[in-house]
């Protein structure tokens, strides 16, 4: 069995070396899996292309923006039979990818998210984000009945088979993407999602989100889901 970790980057020259570094590749080879790093790069001006080559990443340059967009062109670039998301800024627990990947196999789910507030440590989220967030996954929650505690978190670990029954292109472009993906597949009859406790410490870097143009964006963009789906 193969895993890939698929991470998208713009400007992440400071976090993108610690990111990859916290894998505990180890961990990996000692189950028998074998490991790939996928860098999804939204033609940084700095030098994260080249650090995560210097990782052992392979790179894949996305001109066009969106954090949608580089996972799509992601999901389809990468050669795993399981996929493990997240961001490149240091802020999420790589080093219990190979955990998650272990509990999705052992209970034979589709997709795992990682619930950021099981340990938010001081400084990661400000007191605008807990409250956006909060809005966000309330509304998700209302309009698709769906148990979701964390609609924003960005760190998943997919089977990728069961990619092919979604229609993924159809997501949004941007930010809107992380929650749109869970519902697709928390909605979906025949494929079992769960959400796990994990964390969140503060970022490494300039934060490349724009707080609240994506947050109303999204807020908007469950509002259309719900309207253009048929559950």
């Amino acid at each position: 069995m193969k895993v890939t970790i698929v991470i998208p980057t713009l400007n992440e020259e400071g976090g993108i070396g610690p990111t990859l570094d916290a894998v505990d590749r180890k961990a990996f080879a000692d189950a028998g899996w074998d490991l790939e790093f996928l860098v999804v790069d939204g033609n940084s001006k700095d030098r994260t292309r080249a650090i995560a080559e210097s990782k052992g990443a392979r790179v894949l340059t996305e001109p066009r923006r969106g954090y949608g967009r580089a996972y799509k062109e992601g999901f389809k670039a990468a050669t795993g039979d399981i996929l493990v998301t997240g961001d490149a800024d240091g802020t999420y627990p790589f080093e219990r990818a190979h955990e998650y990947v272990k509990l999705l196999l052992d209970e034979g789910l589709d997709f795992v998210n990682c619930d950021r507030y099981g340990k938010l440590e001081a400084g990661a989220m400000s007191t605008k984000h807990l409250f956006g967030n909060w809005v966000l996954s309330t509304t998700a929650r209302l309009l698709f009945g769906i148990r979701v505690h964390d609609s924003q978190s960005g760190m998943w670990v997919i089977r990728r088979a069961a990619l092919a029954g979604l229609d993924i292109e159809s997501l949004g472009e941007g930010m809107a993407f992380s929650q749109e993906v869970k519902i697709e597949f928390w909605k979906s009859k025949g494929l079992k999602a769960k959400e796990v406790p994990a964390s969140l410490r503060p970022r490494i870097g300039t934060p490349v989100l724009a707080s609240w143009r994506d947050g109303i964006g999204n807020l908007k963009a469950l509002y259309r889901m719900r309207l253009d789906r048929a559950w």
